[in-house]
């Protein structure tokens, strides 16, 4: 008989030996599957110097990549700084006691939410084309930032609701009984602890910007970011699978750099105050469509 722990039995014997043969063959499957890709491109000559050699020249970097992911991370920022307020709003806006203020916020955040990244990035470029006098060189940009705050900050306003509805209820109850108002309850005493719950689904949205910016490269839209400013050095060298694998490579370190950094301002916000008892982290942005209310009935 296992002994109990808190959280599950803890596994015998024979549930141990079972647990390393599946992790055993999970990674010969998996180099199996790696080695099948790498032979594969060693066929077609992917692996050839040749191929490899523009990006050991920097050239090809300052030309080329250095200025597609200075305009991704510019996308990425200014869609972040905006996405981040205008979220918050709305989801505070859909815990309002007035009625034509929830409604308007969520009509706002289910419309926006249910359109694709794409499609908001396109209708902007088609408004900022026919109905302002933005330059040529700056709609692109705006359009990508726009198509992203829309969605964005549609999503994070359910993370922000979310995070406030998952607080125990004696929050509320505390902060009434010593005659705040909603605004200084939802400011001073619901936001601030909600904000370490909401961490984790928050920083896996800021990385969905960050990876998002690619799509402002369509032909439709045609902004200069990290994979269209590539589109050169795969013309001249016909190296596309090298210079992907590079691109690729460079988005996992950016991802990786923004997840440490939530690691640790986690750690930071921990240390300054403590999680209250009863309430549940936040881990992922999409599993929030449905939340349970302070009440106890769904949203």
């Amino acid at each position: 008989m296992s002994a109990p722990s808190v959280l599950y039995d803890a596994p015998g014997p024979k549930a141990r030996a079972r647990n390393w043969l599946y992790s055993v063959l999970f990674v010969l499957v998996l180099a199996l599957v790696a080695y099948f890709v790498y032979a594969k491109f060693d066929e077609k000559g992917q692996w050839a110097g040749a191929l490899w050699k523009p990006f050991i020249e920097g050239s090809t970097w300052t030309q080329f990549l250095l200025p597609g992911l200075v305009n991704t991370l510019k996308a990425a920022a200014l869609s972040i700084v905006i996405a981040l307020p205008i979220g918050a709003l709305l989801g505070i806006g859909r815990l309002s006691d007035h009625k034509w203020v929830r409604i308007v916020a969520g009509a706002i955040v289910e419309f926006f939410r249910a359109i694709p990244v794409l499609l908001l990035m396109v209708f902007a470029a088609s408004f900022y084309a026919f109905y302002t006098d933005l330059e040529a060189d700056t709609r692109p940009l705006f359009a990508a930032v726009t198509g992203l705050v829309l969605y964005n900050g549609s999503v994070m306003a359910e993370v922000f609701r979310a995070g406030i509805l998952s607080l125990p209820k004696g929050q509320t109850e505390a902060s009434s009984a010593l005659g705040l108002r909603k605004t200084q309850m939802m400011t001073n005493v619901l936001l601030p602890q909600a904000i370490t719950l909401m961490l984790p689904a928050l920083i896996s949205q800021l990385v969905v910007i960050l990876k998002d910016t690619a799509l402002a490269g369509q032909l439709t839209i045609g902004y200069d970011e990290l994979i269209r400013g590539s589109g050169p050095i795969t013309g001249n060298f016909n190296n596309t699978i090298p210079t992907l694998i590079v691109v690729a490579i460079v988005y996992i370190v950016l991802n990786l750099l923004l997840s440490w950094f939530a690691s640790f301002l986690e750690r930071k916000l921990s240390r300054r105050k403590k999680t209250p008892r009863g309430a549940k982290m936040l881990e992922d942005a999409p599993s929030l469509v449905t939340t349970t209310t302070q009440g106890g009935s769904a949203v």
